[in-house]
């Protein structure tokens, strides 16, 4: 399990340098629908390439995704394939290298690939989406209970993040821990290192078995665990729950305009707000998907600026 220690870059920092590296090399290549120089790419034989997050376990992550290739394809009438990603910049390097074309990102994913590939645009985002939440949970030896207040006792407890590009499992926990204690994480949190699990999952089952006493992740993924009995209440449970906040969305890449015609991304945008699939719906773990543009994630950007971890 990755930890930072006190002295590390910022968050901010870190992602600012990821950035910059990306839009380098976006630069250096002309985007087509597969990823290399192409004047004139032909409809017919173009294929929508597109990825996501790896928010939970990778193992299962091609086969989870498939029904949103087979609902896309069928819906367009073109091929798609899924690409899986193993970690959230490798996630956001494919899309602006022109290796994936639509990617189901975070909040913060979602800022950087856009900031990465000029015309790059978020089309849609779960209704849930857009009023998302984060929980900080802890072991039950802790005796911390669910309180409407911010837990500042988790101060002297051991605390994992998930990944430290997660917008709900650091970015947004991070930005409500300077918002209630005026501090850091590095300055509110006294035991250290820090710890990044990589993934939500991941955190829930470290606070469950004791490896973290305490730790933040999307309030989704927790409940699903508890839902089909991979957490246990009587070991682990919410201690309290963030304000709302925009978080996943589809984000398309410039090129499909290329590749499949003026007007292609809006086609593609209707066709997520409209699907009522179940299998497509089930895979994204939403009920209904709804239009979004680059403007409703405006205040990601900001928070990512002020998150450090130095």
């Amino acid at each position: 399990m990755n930890s930072f220690k006190p002295g590390d870059r910022s968050i901010a920092q870190m992602l600012k340098c990821c950035t910059s590296s990306i839009l380098i090399a976006g630069a250096a290549i002309v985007l087509t629908s597969c990823g290399e120089k192409k004047a004139d790419a032909d409809a017919s034989t173009a294929v929508l390439r597109f990825s996501a997050i790896p928010d939970a376990d990778t193992t299962a992550q091609a086969e989870r995704y498939q029904p949103v290739a087979d609902y896309l394809g069928k819906k367009l009438g073109i091929k798609v394939e899924f690409v899986s990603s193993d970690s959230y910049p490798a996630s956001v390097q494919k899309f602006a290298n022109g290796d994936i074309h639509l990617a189901w990102f975070g909040g913060v994913s979602g800022v950087q690939a856009r900031q990465a590939v000029e015309g790059a645009r978020a089309v849609a985002s779960g209704e849930a989406d857009l009023t998302f939440k984060s929980y900080f949970i802890a072991n039950a030896s802790t005796g911390l209970t669910r309180s409407e207040d911010f837990p500042g006792a988790i101060a002297n407890l051991s605390f994992t993040y998930g990944s430290a590009s997660s917008t709900s499992g650091c970015i947004m926990p991070s930005h409500f821990i300077m918002e209630n204690t005026g501090k850091g994480p590095m300055d509110f949190f006294q035991k250290k290192p820090i710890g990044f699990s990589g993934a939500h999952d991941k955190t829930a089952l470290a606070v469950q078995d004791g490896t973290f006493q305490t730790g933040a992740l999307n309030f989704s993924t927790f409940d699903k665990m508890l839902e089909a009995g991979e957490l246990d209440p009587a070991k682990v449970n919410v201690i309290w729950e963030t304000p709302p906040y925009a978080d996943y969305n589809f984000t398309a890449h410039p090129a499909l305009e290329e590749a499949f015609g003026e007007g292609f991304i809006d086609k593609l945008r209707d066709a997520l707000v409209s699907c009522d699939d179940a299998a497509t719906l089930k895979a994204l773990g939403r009920k209904k998907l709804v239009k979004v543009d680059n403007d409703t994630f405006a205040g990601i950007a900001s928070v990512m600026e002020k998150v450090k971890f130095d």
